[in-house]
C-alpha cells in the first residue's frame, strides 16, 4: 500500500495504520476490507502536490462510522494543508453532514445555495420553510426543493402555503446575504 516516513500520518489519519502492511487485493486475493479499500483510493487521491480534489459519491455503501471517519480525515486535511474537495454526497448522516465547512445545494441543475453550512438553514427559514428536530439536515435539504415533500415544512402560517419552485429558491438565494456576499 503507502510506504516510506511521510505517509505515516495519513495511514493514521485514514485509519490504515493497523492493516500498512496488508495487500489491498482483487478478486483471485482476499486483502483489506471494502471499507479500508475506498480509504485507500482516498489516500492515493491526497497523496501528491493536488490542493484541490472532486470525489463524486466516494461514500456510497460505506457504514456511517466509516463515512464519519473518512470525511473527518478529508476535513482535518483540508483544514492542514489550506486545500479545497468538492464532495457529492447522497444523504449523509447528520454527524457527517455537520463536518463541512460549506454547502452547494443544487436542484434540477440550479444553485440553491452556496455558502457556509451554517446559514443554511437560516436561508430556507427566509423562504417560510422550517426543518424539524426530528429531522436530518440533508434529509430536509433533498424534500425542501421536491414538489411531493415541501409542504410538510412550510412553518409561515401568516401565508398560504404555496409550492417554491426550485427556480424561485435559486432567485431568492442571490438576494440572501449569503448570496449577495457571494456575487
Amino acid at each position: 500500500m503507502f510506504k516510506g516516513y511521510h505517509c505515516c500520518l495519513l495511514l493514521k489519519l485514514l485509519g490504515l495504520d493497523i492493516c500498512k502492511d496488508t495487500i489491498v487485493g482483487d478478486e483471485m486475493h482476499r486483502g483489506v476490507s471494502g471499507g479500508q479499500k475506498k480509504r485507500v483510493t482516498t489516500g492515493e487521491m491526497i497523496v501528491g502536490p493536488t490542493k484541490t480534489l472532486f470525489m463524486d459519491k466516494i461514500l456510497t455503501g460505506l457504514d456511517s462510522s466509516t463515512a464519519y471517519q473518512i470525511v473527518k480525515c478529508l476535513q482535518q486535511i483540508v483544514h492542514l494543508t489550506e486545500a479545497t474537495i468538492f464532495m457529492s454526497l447522497l444523504q449523509p448522516a447528520p454527524e457527517t453532514f455537520d463536518l463541512f465547512d460549506d454547502i452547494i445545494l443544487l436542484s434540477e441543475g440550479q444553485i440553491v445555495y452556496q455558502g457556509p453550512r451554517e446559514h443554511i438553514v437560516e436561508f430556507f427559514e427566509t423562504c417560510g420553510f422550517k426543518c424539524p428536530e426530528r429531522k436530518g439536515l440533508a434529509d430536509f435539504l433533498q424534500e425542501v426543493t421536491s414538489k411531493k415533500d415541501q409542504e410538510q415544512y412550510w412553518v409561515d402560517r401568516s401565508k398560504p402555503y404555496r409550492y417554491i419552485p426550485v427556480s424561485e429558491f435559486a432567485s431568492r438565494f442571490k438576494s440572501f446575504h449569503v448570496g449577495m456576499k457571494l456575487h
